[in-house]
């Protein structure tokens, strides 16, 4: 804790800063909230889009067999060219937002290539498009997750620390300007009495 002077100006410049510190205060509150419920959100995103990652499993399990078939390899189709994101202001802090995902366009034979291969990139496409959607969701995350320890350090800073420091600087400056006050009035009184006395023992002589 710093030293503080014994000064009305150091009392004012103490009131001063409560003023600050709890205006203050109330939007950093705030800014916790926004920031703690939008990743509790998230966290919800990413939990059903992981159910639906999991679920398109399920009908990628009837092309696993002719997947292995080298003839057939549709990797170039299924790897992301592009992906598209919006950029999001929450709680002053900018996040990318996932939009979609683009790929190679299909430049195959279809009388030459199996049936099947359409659904096969569809569906491993769809798969691809949740990978990145969670990544992306991962980060946002991430940056909100940091905002919000540094949010949370501050109000903690506000309400723990500086708040009651500076109502308690104020309390010992006003019982100090109390007592000095108090000291010059009686000091006042006794040198006003002794005045008196000796203009009482001027005038009997």
């Amino acid at each position: 804790m710093a030293k503080i002077k014994y000064t009305k100006g150091e009392l004012k410049k103490q009131r001063d800063d409560l003023s600050l510190f709890s205006h203050y205060l109330p939007t950093l509150q705030l800014k916790k909230q926004q920031l703690q419920l939008k990743i509790l959100e998230i966290r919800r995103l990413i939990e059903e889009r992981k159910a639906a990652f999991a679920e398109s499993n399920k009908s990628i399990l009837k092309w696993i067999g002719l997947l292995s078939d080298a003839r057939t390899s549709i990797l170039s189709w299924i790897k992301p060219v592009k992906i598209l994101y919006s950029e999001d202001n929450i709680a002053g802090v900018d996040v990318w937002v996932y939009k979609d995902v683009v790929f190679k366009e299909k430049d195959y034979d279809c009388y030459s290539t199996p049936f099947w291969v359409d659904k096969a990139i569809e569906a491993l496409q769809q798969k691809m498009k949740l990978l990145v959607e969670i990544e992306l969701l991962n980060k946002q995350i991430s940056v909100l997750g940091e905002e919000l320890r540094i949010t949370t350090q501050r109000v903690n800073l506000f309400e723990k620390v500086k708040i009651p420091e500076s109502v308690d600087n104020i309390r010992k400056i006003r019982i100090y300007l109390g007592d000095q006050m108090a000291n010059a009035v009686g000091i006042s009184k006794v040198a006003k009495k002794k005045t008196q006395t000796r203009e009482a023992l001027e005038a009997a002589v």
